[in-house]
């Protein structure tokens, strides 16, 4: 087998691409990741991040779930890197009676709340402890691993066509979220925007997030060590990347009925990022111009490109067997 055939591009640098990348190298491909964005730019680094699939439908998810809570918990008790993954307890809440989904009772800790647990406003949920993930942490990880250890390299590249990398590499995987829309092309593709809030840490050390398929707005305060991430929307159709004050004002006002402490908290940053989201998860192998490559597409996951990450890409990367 020449050096070509091992070969592999990752298009896309969030959690999906970089995940993917790791996979792919772990099995013996030498690896780049071509990113369109710096990471910072990414949906990925706006993302709130708390273990816990969402606007998601595939069957697939719960497996793809189970097996990223395990790794993501191995990487929480990493004491020799700074992961950006940490366990944290807390509850998942609901304004009207609900049934925790399969994957919430999975986890270990899993137990339902007895009503005077519940904030203000809610009438049902559960406690456990989930993995928590500091996305700009994380993706740093990420990224350190795949080139220290590895030896795959990151570099900002836009692409118009998949062409591109099959030219370079006969591995292609696909993992562009909502620029698949354009790439592929793929109209199945719609976007769910998503607003949040970070504040200095008053002194939060458990998680409260609402747990809800419809509402646009979903209230969640997430606390990442001196930070506590606040959110949030989760808005059909809307593309605009800047920041909505009114929104901000919104969020920090419905996280301020929970725990009053994050009112007059100094807020730190102001995040916008669009979800990919699909009726199905593309997670697919496919075959580009008849010329052996192949193209390993990972993309369309919601809310849930951390919850099911390496789940997803263990997958795809299977997927060449």
């Amino acid at each position: 087998m020449n050096r070509r055939s091992r070969d592999a591009i990752v298009v896309g640098g969030g959690v999906s691409g970089l995940t993917t990348a790791l996979c792919l190298a772990e099995t013996g491909y030498s690896v780049r990741v071509w990113a369109a964005d710096q990471a910072t730019d990414t949906t990925s680094y706006a993302a709130g991040a708390i273990y816990s699939p969402f606007l998601v439908d595939d069957d697939r998810t719960s497996t793809w779930a189970e097996q990223t809570f395990v790794e993501l918990e191995t990487l929480a008790h990493d004491r020799d890197q700074e992961t950006g993954v940490t366990m944290v307890p807390g509850l998942q809440v609901c304004r009207g009676p609900a049934q925790p989904p399969d994957g919430a009772t999975k986890v270990p800790s899993f137990r339902q709340c007895e009503r005077p647990e519940l904030p203000a406003g809610f009438v049902s949920g559960w406690s456990y402890t989930v993995p928590l993930v500091d996305m700009p942490l994380y993706l740093r990880y990420l990224q350190n691993v795949l080139v220290e250890k590895y030896g795959g390299t990151v570099e900002q590249r836009r692409i118009s066509t998949l062409e591109e990398p099959a030219s370079a590499a006969s591995v292609v995987a696909n993992c562009t979220g909502m620029g698949a829309r354009e790439l592929v092309p793929d109209p199945a593709l719609h976007p769910i925007r998503g607003e949040l809030v970070v504040v200095s840490n008053p002194g939060i050390t458990r998680f409260v997030a609402e747990h809800s398929k419809t509402d646009r707005e979903l209230t969640y305060l997430l606390p990442h060590r001196d930070v506590v991430v606040l959110g949030g929307t989760a808005d059909e159709e809307r593309w605009d990347l800047a920041p909505d004050e009114a929104v901000a004002e919104g969020i920090i006002a419905r996280c301020a009925e929970i725990e009053p402490s994050v009112r007059d908290a100094k807020v730190l940053a102001h995040r916008v990022g669009i979800r990919p989201a699909r009726d199905r998860v593309r997670a697919e192998r496919a075959s580009l111009n008849g010329d052996g490559t192949v193209v390993l597409h990972n993309y369309g996951h919601g809310g849930s490109g951390v919850s099911i990450s390496w789940g997803c890409a263990r997958y795809v990367v299977g997927l060449l067997d």
